[in-house]
């Protein structure tokens, strides 16, 4: 029996709007008791970034973000995460559109490396005064912002 037509119109439709939907996730800007920040060096841009990542299907983000911690940077939480902001602007991330929720949270100091070093080419951790500039995905404002606490939405 053939597929009604109508059929393939419905299921295009549906795809389009679940595929053009934001993609949400976070990043950290975790600190070391000592004080130094925690970053990344992603391997798609080569550049510096704060660890996170997209949820999975099924989780909440306090389940995520020590995942994404341990995988990406090989630490682990100390603190309760404190929120920060969210960032929505659609071309902040040059992938998609995503919404961003960015956390502050103290985190032990790098345990073991990446579990994907294809995706993380390397974690250090840095004192504010030495952060790398420019961070990649326009991270900039994000790290700004956290070093003063400043709780920001868009």
């Amino acid at each position: 029996m053939p597929i009604p037509r109508g059929l393939f119109g419905l299921a295009r439709e549906v795809l389009r709007h679940l595929l053009r939907r934001p993609v949400v996730g976070f990043v950290v800007f975790a600190r070391t008791q000592a004080g130094e920040v925690v970053l990344i060096r992603r391997g798609d841009t080569g550049g510096w970034a704060l660890p996170g990542g997209t949820l999975e299907w099924g989780e909440t983000l306090r389940e995520g973000l020590p995942r994404e911690l341990l995988e990406e940077a090989g630490v682990e939480l100390l603190d309760e995460p404190a929120l920060l902001g969210v960032y929505s602007d659609p071309h902040r991330d040059p992938r998609f559109h995503a919404v961003t929720v960015v956390f502050r949270a103290t985190v032990s100091a790098p345990k073991r490396p990446p579990m994907n070093p294809l995706e993380i080419l390397e974690v250090r951790c840095f004192s504010e005064a030495a952060l790398p500039s420019p961070l990649s995905h326009g991270l900039d404002d994000v790290v700004r912002r956290a070093m003063k606490g400043q709780l920001f939405w868009e």
